[in-house]
């Protein structure tokens, strides 16, 4: 049996972002991210998945978003539901090439902005 792909915009650190297919599969995403995966909703019409734990492990600076930096390889995916759950989809061609453009330039994020901008929530009951 094929293994399931789904079309996405990968972004590096230090690089121009480009269209690419992955695996749709945990391990595939994991691969790519270099290591566990989270999404993060920075955007209003697709999803960025990036490893959860890039800043505490020492990755790269990336790109920024607002007062936020995400660290390390990320890349951009669609989001559908299935079985009643939702789950990760190939991008739409629009918005591949939206978000090619978008992160096009590469930015220059030190490794002390990266540091700075680790937040830690701690909830009390």
């Amino acid at each position: 049996m094929a293994e399931n792909k789904m079309k996405v915009v990968m972004v590096e650190p230090g690089k121009p972002a480009y269209i690419t297919e992955i695996g749709s599969d945990l391990k595939s995403m994991q691969k790519v991210v270099g290591g566990n995966i989270e999404a993060v909703y920075f955007l209003n019409d697709a999803l960025i998945v990036a490893n959860e734990e890039a800043k505490l492990i020492g990755m790269e600076g990336n790109r920024r978003f607002a007062e936020d930096i995400i660290a390390g390889p990320f890349f951009i995916c669609g989001e559908c539901v299935k079985d009643g759950e939702y789950d990760f989809d190939s991008l739409p061609d629009e918005l591949c090439d939206k978000y090619v453009k978008q992160f096009a330039v590469p930015e220059n994020i030190t490794q002390d902005e990266v540091e700075d901008s680790i937040q830690a929530f701690v909830f009390g009951f």
